[in-house]
This record gives C-alpha cells, sequence and structure tokens, in this order.
C-alpha cells in the first residue's frame, strides 16, 4: 500500500513450489466494450501507486471485471492457482460474531 514503510509491512507467501509448479494463466478473452473500462480502472490503480508492473513474473492471473450496477467496473483477479499452492492454516481465525 502506498504511503507504508516495506520495513515495517511486507507480504510474503511460503509456496509448495515442488508440488505447484508457478503457472501463467492463459489469456481470457474480454468483451470489446470492456476491453476500454478494464484498462482505464487499470492504469488509475497503477498511477495511484496501488498496482506495481512487473516485466517477469513467474506467476501470471488474469484479470476478471464484474460489471457493478451503477455501470462502473470492479476489476478482480483470478488467483485460484496460486491459492492451491500456499498451505493450509491449521489456526483459522475465528469468527468476529462470536467473540
Amino acid at each position: 500500500m502506498p504511503g507504508l514503510d516495506p520495513s515495517i509491512v511486507k507480504h510474503f507467501l511460503p509456496l509448495d513450489t515442488e508440488k505447484f509448479p508457478p503457472k501463467r494463466q492463459q489469456l481470457r478473452r474480454q468483451r470489446a466494450s470492456l476491453l476500454l473500462r478494464i484498462k482505464e480502472e487499470v492504469v488509475k490503480q497503477i498511477n495511484v501507486g496501488f498496482l506495481e508492473i512487473c516485466n517477469y513474473s513467474e506467476w501470471a492471473a488474469n484479470i476478471v471485471p464484474v460489471e457493478k450496477k451503477d455501470g462502473r467496473v470492479r476489476v478482480c483477479v483470478d488467483y485460484r492457482d496460486l491459492n492451491k499452492a500456499s498451505p493450509k492454516d491449521n489456526f483459522p481465525l475465528p469468527h468476529i460474531d462470536i467473540l
């Protein structure tokens, strides 16, 4: 996140690359009417500093556009392959409503 010191907050995923080697998803085809709106949203997030361009990534995931009721597009990422390679947590977070 922009403004946070990386020495304090650094995200790391312990991946099991022996069972699940790095995978690049095949590019999904998008509707022509959505392509421009997807590009605008991605460029906006890059300019703000939320996204960063990576030229040589071992893992590549597709963008999944979700149209909202007001006509805007929410940009989601398909992390299913990456989630399979990450170890499962033996101690999941408790339900907040029970606490």
